[in-house]
């Protein structure tokens, strides 16, 4: 399977992270309401509503392939409580810190019917790359079973098409 990336222009052979580049509360606000209430970086964002503030930390999540030598990654983003959201912005440049949130899933996976407020462990990693989230495997959700049981390649390349026809990107096997 052949892609050309967005962000290179180039083609490439391996599998492209499927990668959500706002969280979904946030793209559901209006035009207007993004330049109120929310401000969005690349891997923080704010929703400040009158009666309370959302915040959003970008972070990775591996789905197991059961057929296949590689895994499906993602670029998906959580919404984390105030407490941990000022540790994780007070040490995003630290390489040495490693510590653990809990977080709510906030990107929604489009093959499964709703994937927000899936309960998350979110962990942060040594080496400054950025954190990995694994969904609650007790939380009864088709998302949840498929992440700990895996997805087959055909099911895998059929997410990446999909997703790459929704920004406008392309596959040689479409």
């Amino acid at each position: 399977m052949k892609y050309k990336c967005s962000c290179c222009g180039q083609e490439h052979d391996e599998w492209p992270a499927l990668t959500f580049y706002t969280p979904t509360p946030y793209n559901d606000l209006t035009e207007n309401e993004k330049k109120t209430l929310g401000q969005i970086g690349n891997d923080f964002c704010v929703i400040t509503y009158p009666n309370q503030t959302e915040r959003f930390i970008r972070c990775t999540l591996t789905q197991k392939v059961i057929d296949h030598c590689d895994n499906l990654e993602y670029g998906i983003w959580v919404s984390v409580s105030e407490k941990s959201y000022q540790d994780y912005y007070d040490n995003f440049e630290n390489n040495n810190h490693v510590t653990e949130y809990f977080g709510w899933l906030c990107s929604r996976i489009p093959v499964y019917e709703d994937t927000l407020s899936v309960p998350t462990t979110v962990l942060t990693k040594a080496g400054n790359s950025r954190p990995e989230v694994f969904p609650h495997k007790d939380f009864d959700h088709p998302f949840v079973k498929d992440y700990y049981v895996g997805i087959t390649k055909a099911e895998a390349e059929r997410r990446i098409k999909s997703m790459l026809k929704n920004t406008g990107q392309h596959s040689d096997n479409e």
